[in-house]
């Protein structure tokens, strides 16, 4: 039995790894109008095109040492990172979820979420095509696990809930980034944000949207009030949002309904 679940997690982690190998190919061309599938991976210095041994998750970049095997240039340590961070995910969800129509669906979800957040960090935008694709997936799965658990009425009564969430995500984030703007007098968020978290919205259903757009606004709150005070960057100064709403929603999906369920236990005790 040890032996069995061990391997198990070992082909998750494998999978996620390699998930992440083609996360850091979204990230680095989506943004450049590239094609995603042409041409094959190449060193970005000498554009060679790389061995089926230098692809491999992880480990290819710790044969090469970080470097090129051809013009020997460095290899940012990002990429064998992504791919690391992407294989721990797909082994928690995993772990949590076990063998559910949910691990699929939140594999998916946090691969778009680590995709959109790499790419707000490097471009301070959020993709329409991976936003748009996501809140469509986020239906679809919300469609999913309702005929899989109460057939064609489940399957609607979740549609409705992830449009809702989706509805409220779009709107909520429009109405904070205007009343942010005028109170800044500049652009508190960008058209994004909004966007991102539609898509939230269509995984989550509203209640667990409200909860992720909560822990995302208090940890930017922090993060960004703590760097200010430290001096890193000015009270004016740009930040990408996108990230906390990410993980926000990645805190929401694993801790989502114990968080909801200890809140509304010390402020609503008699619901």
């Amino acid at each position: 039995m040890l032996l069995e679940l061990a391997i198990a997690y070992i082909l998750v982690f494998t999978l996620g790894a390699a998930i992440g190998s083609f996360l850091n190919v979204v990230v680095y061309r989506l943004p450049a109008g590239l094609s995603l599938l042409f041409p094959p991976s190449r060193c970005p210095h000498c554009l060679r095109q790389l061995g089926k041994r230098d692809n491999v998750p992880v480990l290819g970049w710790l044969w090469l040492r970080g470097k090129c095997r051809f013009c020997h240039s460095p290899i940012a340590a990002r990429y064998p990172i992504v791919e690391a961070v992407t294989g721990l995910l797909f082994l928690w969800v995993f772990i949590v979820f076990g063998f559910k129509l949910e691990t699929l669906g939140y594999w998916a979800f946090l691969s778009w979420l680590l995709a959109l957040s790499l790419i707000d960090l490097d471009t301070m935008t959020l993709p329409n095509p991976l936003t748009q694709s996501g809140l469509i997936l986020g239906l679809g799965f919300q469609i999913w696990i309702g005929w899989s658990t109460s057939g064609q009425i489940g399957a609607i009564n979740h549609l409705f809930g992830g449009i809702a969430g989706a509805v409220l995500g779009i709107w909520l984030f429009d109405i904070i980034g205007i009343v942010g703007s005028i109170a800044l007098g500049q652009p508190a968020m960008g058209g994004g944000d909004g966007k991102l978290a539609a898509m939230m919205g269509a995984w989550l259903g509203w209640k667990y949207l409200l909860l992720a757009g909560f822990l995302a606004c208090t940890l930017g709150a922090i993060v960004g009030g703590g760097a200010i005070a430290l001096g890193i960057i000015s009270r004016r100064q740009p930040i990408p949002f996108g990230p906390y709403l990410a993980l926000g929603a990645a805190l929401t999906v694993f801790w989502g309904e114990t968080l909801l369920s200890t809140y509304l236990s010390v402020f609503f005790p008699t619901l």
